[in-house]
């Protein structure tokens, strides 16, 4: 088995009983290393650190509190969860065999969990796949979240489709998993697709979903099913508002084409640029309003730029510090951005981290000075804490699932783009893609 020498010898290290965290200390690592390292450690979450019963991404991982919700899975951090296992496969962080095993359970498990015309809740027990309400009217599907899952499930299938009989099994799994979501019922009789629906609240939650925002990989799903796929008049009227998405806005002469949810003034948080884009390649995305691949990276940009430029004076932010996402926040959880109400202070490694594709300069330095000279603040077992605030020096041990898996996922895509390559290249989504307009490189 090949393996780079250096995450050879964080394994043995680690198997001898070596703290990893001081070898790294020692080791004057190349850019190549600091990948290996980062990309190694948060793709644990998703191993070391998943639900035991299920093997799902867990939604939290708290280390100062390590008894805090230990069986609650979530449906989006299980989606990202399996395509970084897939990338730990690739890169030999754990063997073929090993992970096979690991996913087979997983996907068993999401047969058996609670499911809503095909969709995942948000929250699950990982002990027995039972709905854990989100809210007092969430406890039945998410589309969102599962749309998210069902990224990760395309990759699965993709992968595995031409291995040995156990994969194969795998990859047919995959496939039947994803194409039970029944896209066409969460449109509710009209032209938009829903986020939620509860067999006792039904559309009580009230929330159709429209663009510019973390949900495009929910319309391009929905219209690549076979079974329950939308029209495109869902795309035009749902997502892309009857052409009323296009909303050009700047920031020092950096431009954006669409209406950002909330009407963000220079962008909304940063994981819009990156959750419905881990197997969905931006790059030549483009369709009747817009262009996916030049509002993703500018989004990065912008972000970037809005740290170093400081308008509200934070200790910390600068060229090697920088990232505006919702994450963890000093009291709570919060949608951080760049616009003047909406920037606390708090800045969230997963956000530089995840823009590596976008932004690779911008993205290596922040990791490397995070890294080289705050380790002992941002540091633990995962990889990276979820957030931090220089200027109140809070530095809590905390990782969020859903922002973990990113990480994982497009340093992979930057590595070798190979989620790219393998949800880019399934029949199902490139018909989806050309149904609903878009152009693409991936497209035949």
């Amino acid at each position: 088995m090949k393996i780079s020498s250096y995450i050879l010898a964080v394994l043995l290290l680690s198997s001898c009983g070596t703290n990893k965290k001081n070898i790294d200390t020692a080791i004057g690592l190349t850019d190549k290393q600091l990948l290996d390292t980062v990309q190694y450690h948060t793709f644990q979450y998703f191993w070391d650190g998943a639900e035991k019963n299920s093997g799902a991404g867990r939604e939290r991982i708290h280390l100062d509190q390590p008894d805090y919700e230990t069986d609650i899975v979530a449906t989006g951090s299980t989606g990202f969860g399996i395509m970084g296992i897939i990338s730990g496969i690739d890169r030999k962080f754990v063997t073929r065999k090993e992970g096979v095993e690991r996913l087979m359970k997983i996907l068993v498990f999401l047969k058996k969990a609670d499911r809503f015309h095909g969709a995942w809740p948000h929250w699950m027990y990982g002990e027995s796949g039972k709905v854990k309400p989100f809210s007092t009217f969430d406890n039945g599907g998410d589309l969102v979240e599962t749309s998210f899952l069902a990224q990760g499930l395309i990759c699965v299938k993709q992968y595995f489709k031409n291995g040995n009989a156990k994969e194969k099994e795998l990859s047919a799994l995959a496939d039947e998993l994803w194409k039970g979501i029944d896209y066409d019922w969460y449109r509710n009789g009209k032209n938009v697709l829903y986020w939620h629906w509860s067999p006792n609240n039904q559309w009580k939650m009230n929330f159709p979903v429209h663009g510019f925002n973390e949900c495009l990989i929910m319309y391009v799903i929905g219209a690549s099913s076979p079974n329950h796929g939308i029209n495109k008049k869902v795309y035009d009227e749902g997502w892309a508002l009857n052409g009323a998405i296009k909303s050009p806005r700047s920031y020092d002469d950096i431009p954006l084409q669409f209406l950002h949810q909330g009407d963000a003034p220079h962008g909304g948080p940063l994981f819009w640029s990156h959750y419905s884009f881990l197997g969905l390649d931006p790059k030549g995305l483009k369709d009747a309003y817009g262009d996916y691949g030049m509002e993703t990276k500018n989004m990065a940009v912008i972000n970037y730029k809005w740290c170093v430029d400081n308008p509200l004076n934070y200790k910390g932010y600068g060229k090697n510090s920088w990232g505006l996402t919702s994450s963890y926040s000093i009291t709570g959880y919060a949608g951080h951005a760049p616009q003047q109400d909406r920037d606390l202070g708090v800045i969230a490694p997963t956000a530089a981290i995840s823009s590596i594709v976008y932004t690779p300069k911008g993205s290596m330095a922040a990791m490397r000075h995070w890294y080289e000279d705050k380790k002992a603040q941002l540091w633990g077992k995962y990889g990276f804490y979820d957030a931090f605030s220089d200027n109140a020096n809070w530095y809590t041990p905390r990782y969020l699932g859903i922002d973990q898996g990113p990480q994982v996922v497009m340093i992979e895509n930057y590595r070798s783009g190979l989620l790219w390559k393998l949800f880019m290249s399934d029949e199902n989504v490139q018909a989806g893609l050309k149904k609903l307009g878009f152009q693409s490189p991936y497209l035949k």
